[in-house]
């Protein structure tokens, strides 16, 4: 009786149709679509315009199934041509190497020097030079060593800091700063400053015990012999640590962060401060500039004139809704303001940018005044010209400035309304007043364009998740000179691969327009029903919706294809790539405003497809998107029945100052003399006892930006609540799991959907982790 029921069981597990007449998990095709072997089937998928100097033309390499080509651009003659026949170039080498050479798998790097025809490279370990006219290769004579006295190497010298006529040499010492004449010794050295101390240093290394000379973080003012300084005050905050225990050896404690190894909180009474000095070299007079206008603020330097006689500074509140541009006189050290900006709530901080014209005669802001990221022109002393960029649409990043020709180049975003608002694309836009902004890259994609050196001609390389990627010739104007390549995506749909879906859905306001990508399994049958999964990242610095193409989508390929509908989606408040009201929209609410968001999306998604399930639902995500997921099956207990999150940021209390401030908050109170700063965020373990789901929690033991403490405060939230969940400590690892606890954690995903999703429970019984194989 016992044998039969083991024969019984046996055959029960290999079924491949669940009691409930869901299919099974399948492993095996999710595997083949895996990161590690979907990649295997892909080729080049974009053009890098490797420039010959002095010159528009370029080369690049592309592979497909055919092997990698090596090409040859000319914008003048509008199209790409063979830098060489790649069977002769593979005879050459073998014949001058020694060594077989394999045509279809070219690995060089061409050079180019004053002849644009010939080039050099190396192969085998042989340096050799190829003559694009004749087609000829040859081997480069190895030179003689010289017989010239060599000046002897000071090994000091890559820790000094020359001034521009390299007349003075700068460098730190016991957190001092020194200087010395170029032609004089070190012992004929000038100590400079004398407050310098540990963690309030004129040195690079301000942490370190000021012993040996070590590089200074003054930086010489181009064309004078005077310095400026800005040195960071982090004396008295405190560490975070960690502890390594999976090397070999006692366990140590190691700091959280790279650095100055200090870590500060949101809300934290000690914060870094700041302090701008300048120093002339030929005097040694120092002087102190009265940057400080509001307590805890941000300093940060933007630009030095050429003359040398300005340094522009930028200074913000610590609340990040206010900041100034300050023009210092690097004589005198006078601080002139020429720009104020105030932004309610907080200012995006992804796109500020600033960028001086023919010096600092102009200069070109980006604001969110009008509630959309654009391009403001000002004269030097801070007087508006005009706006360069206007309406519903945002200009995120100046690429390129002609300022002969008085344009600028600029990536925007949601300007052509029958695109995704998301996607990149490039304008041309004029400084003096003309607002005929003109669309350089009209396909329906996401462009990433380079420009050659002179600016007359830029590469674009663009896709989407459903479109091939593609790379083109244009010209300044946008005229199409030539197609360069298309990505070979042949291995991959004779795979059985197929394209990801985009979809559009509204939030939970029923207004506003959120997108998507969806995941199908590849074997999908349209009269089955799927669980649906969410993968999710909030935000809301940038969310993780995938733009150009991918074959894997991450995850998201190959969980899919173990039997789910995974989706991908926008949510407000997720990115800063739309109007400051989207970016803002979690301000003060940074646990809880992408939830809602999410379960309205998928009930969409349900009610538009009768495929989708909607009594099965998962959620799982990394970082943000592990503390959204844990956040959102304690939100919705009813509607999400399994999360897994990974790495997870759920008490945002104990992550990093800046980023829990700017996107949650910071009160600012003034009590008498003193002002307070506060800084309190809603946690994920406040919600463990509304969990009804199944909940998986991942972490990493030594991870250096969400510390593992966040995911245990959670853990313990939930075992207080008398919660059941599960929990896997991924040892030695950082925030980014490597290696073989890279695919555990991943191989844990799939078994935790399938178990409570698709109720396949195969894996409990699994002796090795990839046992599925063997089935």
């Amino acid at each position: 009786m016992l044998r039969w029921y083991s024969i019984w069981m046996s055959l029960f597990f290999l079924l491949p149709v669940a009691v409930d007449g869901q299919q099974k998990a399948n492993y095996k095709l999710a595997d083949k679509y895996s990161v590690a072997n979907a990649g295997s089937l892909l080729y080049s998928r974009a053009v890098k315009a490797n420039y010959i100097p002095d010159s528009d033309c370029f080369w690049f390499s592309y592979k497909t199934s055919r092997g990698g080509e090596f090409y040859h651009v000319d914008p003048r003659k509008g199209k790409p041509v063979h830098l060489f026949d790649r069977e002769k170039m593979a005879a050459q080498i073998s014949e001058l190497t020694h060594k077989p050479c394999n045509a279809r798998d070219l690995s060089i790097t061409p050079s180019f020097g004053k002849d644009k025809n010939v080039f050099t490279f190396w192969a085998n370990q042989v340096q050799l030079s190829y003559d694009m006219k004749t087609g000829k290769c040859t081997e480069v004579p190895r030179q003689k060593p010289g017989t010239q006295q060599q000046k002897p190497h000071n090994p000091l010298s890559i820790l000094y800091s020359y001034s521009s006529d390299r007349a003075y040499v700068a460098y730190a010492k016991e957190h001092n700063l020194w200087l010395r004449e170029e032609s004089a010794p070190d012992s004929l050295a000038r100590q400079i400053t004398t407050d310098g101390v540990q963690e309030f240093s004129y040195s690079d290394d301000a942490s370190g015990d000021g012993k040996r000379i070590f590089t200074t973080r003054a930086r010489w003012i181009k064309g004078t012999h005077r310095m400026f300084v800005i040195r960071e005050d982090i004396r008295g905050l405190e560490t975070l640590l960690l502890v390594s225990a999976s090397a070999a050896g006692r366990p140590r404690m190691v700091t959280f962060m790279t650095g100055n190894q200090k870590y500060t909180m949101p809300g934290d009474k000690k914060v870094p401060h700041y302090e701008l000095s300048l120093i002339d070299a030929e005097s040694g007079k120092i002087t102190k500039v009265a940057i400080e206008k509001w307590q805890d603020q941000y300093l940060n330097f933007l630009y030095a004139t050429k003359d040398g006689a300005y340094l522009y500074v930028q200074r913000m509140r610590r609340t990040r809704d206010e900041l100034d541009i300050c023009r210092v006189d690097t004589k005198t050290g006078e601080v002139t303001v020429v720009l104020n900006e105030v932004c309610k709530p907080n200012f995006n901080d992804r796109n500020l940018s600033i960028s001086f014209i023919n010096d600092d005669n102009e200069f070109i802001w980006w604001s969110e005044r009008s509630g959309w990221g654009h391009y403001y022109l000002y004269s030097a002393d801070g007087k508006l010209k005009r706006a360069l960029t206007v309406g519903d649409w945002m200009a995120e990043k100046i690429v390129r400035i002609d300022t002969n020709r008085r344009e600028a180049y600029v990536i925007g975003h949601g300007r052509e309304k029958e695109m995704h608002p998301y996607y990149a694309c490039l304008y041309k836009v004029h400084l003096d007043g003309k607002n005929d902004i003109k669309l350089l890259t009209p396909e329906d994609a996401n462009h990433d364009v380079t420009f050659s050196p002179s600016g007359n001609y830029f590469t674009d390389n663009f896709s989407r998740v459903d479109l091939a990627p593609r790379s083109v010739l244009r010209d300044k104007n946008g005229k199409l000179i030539c197609q360069l390549a298309e990505a070979d995506l042949s291995a991959l749909f004779a795979s059985g691969w197929k394209m990801p879906e985009r979809f559009t859905v509204k939030a939970a306001d029923g207004v506003t327009d959120l997108y998507g990508v969806m995941w199908k399994p590849f074997d999908f049958d349209s009269t089955r029903q799927y669980p649906i999964i969410s993968y999710v990242y909030p935000g809301p610095q940038m969310d993780a919706l995938d733009l150009n193409f991918t074959a894997t989508g991450n995850h998201n390929a190959a969980l899919a294809q173990v039997g789910f509908i995974v989706v991908n989606f926008g949510h407000r408040g997720g990115t800063p790539l739309r109007s400051k009201a989207y970016r803002t929209y979690g301000y003060g609410n940074l646990r809880d405003y992408p939830l809602a968001d999410d379960k309205s999306g998928i009930e969409q998604l349900a009610d538009r497809y009768p495929f989708i399930d909607i009594n099965r639902v998962g959620i799982f995500g990394h970082s943000g998107g592990g503390f959204m997921s844990a956040a959102a099956i304690c939100t919705y207990p009813d509607f999400y029945k399994a999360a897994v999150a990974s790495s997870g940021n759920h008490d945002n209390n104990i992550y990093n100052q800046a980023w829990g401030e700017t996107h949650h908050g910071v009160t600012q109170t003034v009590k008498g003399k003193d002002t307070i700063f506060s800084c309190k965020i809603p946690t994920t373990g406040e919600l463990a006892p509304r969990l009804k789901g199944h909940l998986l929690v991942i972490t990493g033991d030594e991870d250096n930006n969400v510390h593992p403490g966040q995911s245990l405060r959670l853990v313990s939230a939930l075992i207080d609540a008398g919660k059941n969940f599960e929990m896997y400590v991924l040892p030695g690892q950082a925030h980014l799991y490597k290696g073989k606890k890279d695919l555990f954690w991943r191989y844990k995903i799939w078994y935790y959907f399938a178990k409570y999703l698709l109720n396949d429970n195969r894996a409990d019984y699994y002796t090795d982790i990839d046992d599925y194989k063997n089935e």
